[in-house]
């Protein structure tokens, strides 16, 4: 069973999504949370899969909440409305394991926490894009220093990576999954989740969604 904790301060909204993820048979909420600082404390006394996570909640915001669990091994996957603030960029920097849009479906929320407890990133294509036009706007880089808001990955740490890392980061930055980018290189998901971790290790990463940022960057 996929252990989940759901952190939202708007009961008729919190109440939604678990009753949402306890109806899948593979997935079941061990706890709630209606504000950052008991997700935190519910989060490190049952050491979840996947804390479920709003952004803006009382007492302790989703961010810090996230650099918090981020910090003892538990992935977090961010529900916003996404309207780009910092608190959206915050969750990146933080090392959050996904965004969703609060308007996401059932079956698609269901699914991203699956993923997500795999230990791979979930991204919103939506999210993405938008992601990548702000960075962008920044006038984020990568040799001589990234925008404020950017992933900070050197060039020298870039160049460490082997052809096949190349290869696997351009597939995280489609937002693949590990599965999706075993297929297309013809290698097996364990090797794809061991470079993948190698990847993140070498930039100094904390997330694969940062990882799926780079590669965009790299891309543009």
């Amino acid at each position: 069973m996929i252990r989940v904790v759901v952190a939202e301060d708007q009961w008729a909204v919190r109440s939604g999504l678990v009753m949402i993820l306890d109806a899948a048979p593979d997935i079941h909420v061990v706890a709630e949370a209606a504000d950052g600082e008991k997700a935190v404390d519910v989060a490190r006394r049952y050491l979840p899969d996947v804390v479920l996570m709003d952004v803006r909640m009382p007492r302790k915001d989703g961010i810090a909440a996230t650099r918090d669990l981020a910090g003892i091994g538990v992935d977090v996957l961010i529900l916003t409305t996404f309207d780009l603030d910092e608190y959206v960029f915050g969750a990146l920097r933080a090392g959050a394991a996904g965004f969703l849009l609060k308007n996401i479906e059932a079956d698609e929320l269901v699914e991203a926490v699956r993923v997500v407890a795999r230990g791979e990133g979930m991204i919103a294509p939506a999210v993405t894009r938008r992601l990548i036009a702000e960075f962008a706007g920044a006038g984020a880089r990568f040799s001589g220093g990234v925008g404020p808001q950017a992933p900070e990955v050197s060039r020298v740490a870039l160049d460490e990576l082997t052809p096949r890392e190349h290869e696997v980061l351009a597939c995280v930055g489609e937002g693949l999954s590990n599965q999706q980018i075993a297929r297309r290189l013809s290698i097996t998901e364990t090797t794809t989740k061991t470079h993948v971790s190698r990847i993140l290790a070498k930039l100094g990463l904390r997330s694969r969604v940062q990882a799926a940022i780079i590669a965009q960057e790299l891309e543009a």
